[in-house]
């Protein structure tokens, strides 16, 4: 038999009040009512932090990692190397003559990505002045790897282009109809050639009213040309060849976006893309699978002339793009803080996140255009690489450093440019000397912290972007082949486009 009293003891306290006082309906209502309350109120609580994360804008700034204190304790790797008071001087001298009308004309079909193009439409605005020819608005190259059907006014502000260079040389849109259908003269100008070249190139005004250049990149030597024709080069590449309204608003939108996210930023140019690891046959660190896919790739591509490269030759040189863990290391040996902001400029990192998780893991605040901006944002820079890539030069110009894991034509130009705008930081990798230092960490013979800092700091204390001379060809090296071992004039324009004033002299 079940005790009753025993089972009236267990009763919860407020069981046995709902069991009194169940008759009253008074009492019954304010229970509902304090339930429900309470319902609302744990409901409120908990998604309290929902709510919260709704709010907060699309591009907000990040939590900080470090305190003020640390990072007042690294301003100095933000900090611009000394200008020593040099400037950009592109005027003309006293003796430049305005432009003079001419009947003659040259059309040029521009080769290679954005950077090379942009190079060779500055080249071919020096070569229409010493020719004294009509310069037809650039075609842009739509054959290459990239496959852009971009235009040039797609890219670039073309009436900027016309009117500032408009005491230079006279620019017209298109050839004039009445010539399309005579003969043209078509040239493959010499490489990196001087001023008495194109005297002779002048004659062919004689039999011919247009000249066709077939390709534009490297048609002008870096050095030994009159001042005002290395002057008119400047002023066509940093004055006149301004981007496209849409391409230029947008690259300051996410300009002001990074800085929301972080006050100071690295542009990283990370050249570790499919096609770059391919044409120079550099697979340190990548699978056997993906080594040779990369071969097929470089056999594959008509235009790229070597085919059978030593990986490892190559990179014992410092011929290699540095790998994203290689970028890590180097970085953080610099002294840079892990909550580093850092925006990647290239193209899709060859192994995707896999890959890029080996930079991400020392330095987790990583940016890209498509975290920056949105789907619909992007949208009208897909199948535009040169598009594309404008804005990743657009926001390397701006940053506060600049670091180029290779020597390729955006490293040049961003690097010539920022040169060219008062010396801003830019560190360039002295890669042969990095590698001797990875290795040494790879065979135990070396661990990473003060011992490898100081090394690497040292390695790249002058390396900074400050003034200097650009550099003439190798020693030792005889005939043309020495053109192609001199420092590129858009890298370095000083001296003839960076000046020192004379009070300061």
């Amino acid at each position: 038999m079940v005790n009753r009293s025993f089972v009236q003891h267990r009763i919860p306290p407020t069981s046995r009040f709902i069991i009194r006082k169940s008759s009253s309906p008074f009492a019954v209502t304010l229970f509902l009512i304090l339930i429900f309350a309470s319902s609302i109120f744990v409901f409120l609580f908990c998604t309290r932090n929902i709510l919260d994360d709704e709010q907060k804008p699309l591009f907000s700034k990040p939590e900080k990692f470090q305190s003020k204190s640390e990072l007042k304790s690294v301003d100095h790797l933000w900090n611009a190397p000394s200008s020593y008071g040099f400037h950009p001087c592109v005027k003309p001298t006293s003796r430049y003559e305005a432009a003079q009308t001419s009947d003659h004309y040259i059309t040029v079909r521009s080769n290679g990505g954005l950077n090379q193009m942009r190079a060779g439409i500055s080249d071919m605005v020096a070569v229409a002045r010493i020719l004294n020819g009509t310069l037809v608005i650039p075609q842009l190259d739509k054959r290459s790897f990239w496959h852009d059907t971009s235009t040039f006014s797609d890219i670039f502000n073309e009436h900027h282009f016309i009117k500032t260079l408009q005491s230079d040389v006279k620019i017209v849109k298109e050839l004039p109809k009445e010539l399309e259908s005579i003969p043209h003269a078509r040239k493959h100008f010499t490489s990196w050639a001087g001023f008495g070249y194109y005297e002779e190139i002048a004659r062919l005004w004689r039999d011919y009213q247009v000249i066709h250049v077939a390709k534009s990149d490297s048609r002008l030597a870096n050095n030994d040309l009159p001042l005002d024709i290395q002057r008119l080069r400047c002023r066509a590449m940093y004055e006149a060849l301004h981007f496209a309204p849409p391409i230029e608003n947008f690259g300051k939108k996410l300009v002001e976006r990074l800085r929301l996210r972080g006050e100071r930023y690295i542009a990283l140019h990370l050249r570790y893309e499919k096609d770059m690891l391919s044409f120079t046959g550099c697979t340190y660190g990548l699978t056997h699978l993906e080594a040779e896919e990369l071969k097929i790739m470089r056999e594959k591509t008509p235009h790229w002339k070597v085919k059978i490269i030593n990986s490892t030759e190559h990179r014992i040189e410092g011929l290699c793009p540095l790998t994203p863990k290689e970028v890590g290391i180097f970085l953080q040996a610099l002294g840079y803080l892990p909550s580093t902001l850092i925006y990647i400029a290239a193209g899709e990192i060859y192994g995707g996140d896999t890959r890029l998780s080996e930079l991400s893991s020392r330095f987790p605040n990583i940016v890209t255009k498509e975290t920056l901006a949105t789907e619909e944002e992007l949208k009208p820079f897909i199948n535009h690489a040169s598009q594309s890539a404008a804005l990743d030069y657009i926001i390397s110009i701006e940053s506060d450093v600049f670091i180029p894991t290779y020597s390729g034509n955006m490293a040049r130009a961003v690097e010539g440019h920022r040169r060219y705008l008062g010396h801003r930081k830019t560190i360039t990798p002295e890669r042969k000397g990095l590698v001797e230092l990875f290795d040494k960490l790879e065979r135990g013979q070396l661990t990473e912290g003060s011992s490898l800092s100081d090394h690497v700091q040292k390695m790249h204390k002058n390396r900074q972007g400050g003034p200097r001379r650009r550099r003439g060809p190798q020693a030792g090296i005889k005939g043309r082949a020495r053109f192609r071992t001199e420092e590129s004039f858009y890298e370095n324009s000083y001296p003839e486009c960076i000046c020192k004033s004379k009070q300061q002299l």
